[in-house]
Formats: C-alpha cells, structure tokens, sequence
C-alpha cells in the first residue's frame, strides 16, 4: 500500500503578483487550485498577457480530478482559456459568481462546451480523490471569494485565497476568523498557506465603509461632472457609486465593454442593487446637466485603449474629459502602470480636471490583509508548516519573518518558488526536483512563440534602432547592379554624420569584394558582422542590422 502524501507544486504566484496556479497530488490523484495570468511588466514589449507553463499539467492530466477556484480575479482564473484545450472535460468548481466570469471567458474563446461548471456555496464541501475542500468566505475585492481548508491524507491544509478582515463590511460575507480556528481544531493545521501581497504594509487594511465615507466626501464637494473609474470586478465599489448617485440626485452613464458585463452578471445574481434607469454610453449619452451626473468608466491602470484613456485623448466616441470634472481613479496604483496612471493624471490636469486618486485621498482599500490580520490567521490557524504564497520574493521573505514572531518555529516556515515541489507526509516533508515552470508569453494568436530571444531583439529596435542595407547583385559576376542603399528605422544619420554613411557603404563594399558570386546568405553575414562593429566603435551604438540582396541571373 502506498504511503500517504500530499505535494503541492506551485506554477505561479511564489515571486510574482499573478500566474496564481497550483498543483495539489495525492495517491488519488491531481486538482489544480487556481490558473492565472499576470499582465506583461515593461521589459515584454509587445506581448499581450503571461500565462504558466503548463508542461507539469500535461504529465498529469490522466489523473487531474478538477480545478478550485478561490475567487473571480485574472491572476486567478485568466489563464483557463490557455488550459482548457489541454484538459477537454475538466470539471471546474468555484463560486456562482467566479464561475459566471469563467462562463463569459470560456464562451468568448467558443470553449464553453469543453469543461463542466460546478458552482460551490459558502461552507460547502467537495471531495476531490481523497482531498476535501471546505469553501469557507472571505473578504475581497470581489464577490464570493473563498479560502480553502483541505482535509489530506497527511493532515488539514489551509489556504486562504485572497483575503482580508474588515470588522464593519457594508454588506454580505466578511472574514470569519472564527471558521479558520474551527476548522484547525486543538492541534492547529498541518500547513498553512496564506496571502503575501500586503505583509509590508502595517496594522490594518482600510475598512470598505471608510472608503464609501471618503467617496461621498468627494461627491459632495464636486460641482461638475465626477467621474470615476475602478477595477470592472469590485462589485461592492460599483454599488457604492450607485447609492452615492441616487443620494446625490445623479444619474449614471458606464463605458467600458468589462465593467458593462461585470454588471450585468452581478445583478443577474442578485449582488447588485441597480436604479431604475442608468445608461451606457455604448447606447447614447442623457442630455442631463453636469452636477446632475457620474460617469464610471473603465481605465483604472491607464489602459491605453481603456474608457478614460479614449475621453482623455480625445478618442472616445460619445464621452471626454472637460474642464470642470472631478475624476475619481478609486484602485490601486500597481507598479508597472505607475507611469501609464501619472501621465494620465497629467493630461487631465491640463484639460481642467480635478484628480483624487489613492495617494492623496482614502478613496481606495486594498482587498489584502495587512500585517495585523496576518496575525490574526496564525492565531486561529496555529500552523505546524508555513509557506508564503501570493508575492514578490521579499514579500515571502517578510511573511515568514511574521510567522516566527507569531510562534512557528523557524525550520517550519519554508520559502517556495515558482517549480519547487513540497511533499507532505506522514511524518516529515521534502523538497522534490525542481519542475520547468518558465512562464509563457501570449503574443496575439502566438503563445509561447515569443521568448527571450525575440523579446531582446524588440529591445534592441527599441532602443538602438534599426538599419537596411539594399542591394541587387549579378548572380553570375556579382557586380552591384543597384546600391548599396541604407535605410535607417530609429537610428537616424544627422547631417553631420554623412561622412559615417559613406565609411558604411564602403565597408558593405568590401565585403561584396570578398565574398563569392551568388553566396548571398554568406555575404549578408558578412555585412551585418562588419556594421555592427563599425558602428558600436565609432557611435557606441548597436542597431539592428538588415542586409536584404538579392541576386539577377543574366
């Protein structure tokens, strides 16, 4: 008989904010919790989204039982159009309302009919094998975000999704703190994994009611137009902006093709309270007076192609940013967009707009918990094994500093990474071989096309430009019939550098001396070789070098 394990290998999520995706084994066999993406950082020109390596789930897709999903987020479930090809038949369990965004992603890329959907309640459970899941509720930025207690071969398991604790939650399920501890038991769980991304941040997470509080502030104080934008899933901050609008005597105008979806599967699941009439402006704009009306929009990270971005530009059809508005950006800042946002902040400063954004106004709360609630969870979980999940590597690092000033002894809390395995047994664990886990880049309909290669050549054009090298040889004598010509592409020959484009051709034209009649493929080399060097002596520049011949028989 087979000796009892749990491993669980992480394939996204341990040193990143995103690519959330994990494999949980067992004798039984194999569920995966979560598949997210993570959006590309500035050094992906060019790519749309990065979704994990999916190598480690083709080894085992005779024995995948299932995927949980903890909740609704990209960095969650963005990645199942990418996996479900792979898994035809999968049955998928999450909330109502996880699944209903999953329903209109697998539906937009015709893969509806491939999985089965199997809507979970609060405090349900499901037997996976010989793993039960119990769906406990949690505080999020999302509707019906779940933890995770898992009862294993080898002990309870918890893992608690994203998460945070809001004492005074202005409606539906907060974080039961209470469910953790009871679910632990007298001797605590076996191992807990537990949400990284705020663990630097002090105390407690800003209540969503004080945030409501702040958001009337500013209605009240707008005189114009106000216009808001946030992330298309907070529910819970859409109906805020609904309530604050019927208080305020305004009427609501949304644009943005996500946030129109996300309300209309929320009301079709009773999670939003909408007024009798708002508009979206995709169907006309109402001809009501500026202090009588709120947009809310999409562009909440200074999408370029987003709702805000176009009325900022200039580029949207029915709607723009005027002189007079109060814009209202209630998210969080992520760091790669950091630049995209203050540019944007900018430009509707120059179009007479007044900005309230997190930094300068309590218009935001984080949807993580903080370093205090994170006590809280070692506190009701009292966990004999650690690991951090959901963070950067120092937010690991950090997490499991706190887990030792709560009581778990420093042999107890383990950092993992992205491919590191960790067996549970019986009465110890181990690290297994590292898995091949290098995330896979989505370009347009190419995946996995794209990879380090590429992505420096993209850098190179981007920042040294790029030069054409032309000419038509004889085949036969390899005489230059036309050229050399030089084109340049963001490598431009300023006036007084002529003398350098001269001393270039020259160059192309010893190596047509030098190579052999109708050995192009030779000869291009050569010139590219030869303008490399030229250039990286006498600019210290390293463009791309394009050297298109051909060669005319007679």
């Amino acid at each position: 008989m087979q000796e009892p394990f749990l491993t669980i290998t992480p394939l996204g999520g341990l040193g990143e904010i995103g690519l959330n995706c994990q494999l949980w084994e067992t004798p039984q066999g194999v569920v995966m919790v979560d598949c997210g993406l993570m959006f590309p950082d500035d050094y992906h020109l060019g790519v749309d989204v990065v979704i994990p390596h999916f190598g480690a789930v083709a080894h085992v897709r005779e024995r995948l039982l299932g995927i949980v999903l903890t909740h609704g987020h990209e960095d969650h479930i963005g990645a199942l159009p990418w996996l479900v090809p792979l898994l035809k038949g999968i049955r998928i369990f999450g909330s109502r309302f996880t699944l209903a965004l999953v329903e209109h992603k697998l539906r937009e890329h015709n893969l509806l009919d491939w999985v089965e959907l199997h809507p979970v309640g609060a405090l349900e459970q499901r037997t996976l094998g010989d793993l039960t899941f119990h769906f406990f509720p949690v505080c999020h930025s999302i509707p019906e975000g779940f933890a995770l207690g898992v009862e294993t071969p080898v002990g309870r398991v918890l893992h608690t999704g994203d998460f945070k604790i809001d004492p005074d939650p202005l409606e539906g399920s907060g974080t039961d703190i209470r469910q953790f501890a009871d679910f632990a038991g007298e001797g605590g769980v076996r191992l807990l994994l537990a949400d990284s991304t705020n663990v630097e941040r002090a105390g407690h997470s800003l209540s969503e009611r004080q945030v409501k509080d702040a958001l009337r502030g500013v209605f009240a104080g707008a005189a114009g137009r106000i216009v808001i934008t946030l992330f298309s899933s907070h529910i819970q901050r859409i109906q805020e902006v609904f309530d604050l609008a019927r208080e305020m005597g305004r009427t609501v105008v949304i644009s943005g093709k996500s946030l129109a979806n996300n309300i209309e599967k929320a009301k079709d699941l009773g999670f939003l309270r909408l007024p009798p009439a708002f508009y979206n402006a995709h169907n006309g704009v109402p001809d009501t007076a500026p202090e009588n009306t709120v947009l809310l929009v999409t562009g909440a990270q200074g999408e370029p192609l987003s709702a805000l971005s176009r009325m900022v530009m200039g580029e949207h059809r029915q709607l723009s940013v005027q002189q007079g508005d109060t814009v209202i950006m209630s998210s969080r800042m992520i760091p790669g967009n950091a630049r995209a946002i203050s540019r944007l902040i900018n430009e509707m400063y120059r179009l007479g707009a007044e900005v309230f954004y997190e930094n300068v106004r309590a218009i935001h709360a984080s949807g993580h918990a903080h370093r205090e609630e994170l006590r809280a969870v070692f506190e009701a979980a009292r966990p004999r094994l650690f690991v951090p999940v959901h963070g950067e590597y120092r937010h690991l690092v950090k997490h499991c500093r706190l887990a030792q000033e709560c009581g778990v002894p420093p042999e107890c809390t383990i950092i993992l990474e992205d491919g590191d395995p960790l067996t549970l047994l019986p009465t110890g664990v181990r690290r297994e071989e590292h898995v091949p886990v290098e995330c896979t880049l989505v370009d347009g309909k190419g995946v996995g096309d794209v990879g380090h290669a590429v992505l420096k050549e993209r850098h190179i054009l981007g920042g040294e430009g790029m030069v054409i090298v032309v000419l038509v040889l004889d085949a036969e004598t390899g005489n230059v019939l036309h050229g050399p010509e030089m084109l340049s592409k963001g490598f431009v020959f300023e006036q007084h550098y002529n003398h350098l484009l001269e001393d270039a051709k020259c160059l192309v034209l010893d190596q047509i001396e030098a190579a052999r009649p109708g050995d192009v493929i030779r000869l291009q080399d050569g010139i590219r070789s030869s303008l490399r060097r030229f250039f990286r002596r006498v600019l210290d520049r390293d463009p791309v070098i394009v050297p298109v011949g051909t060669s005319i028989g007679e």
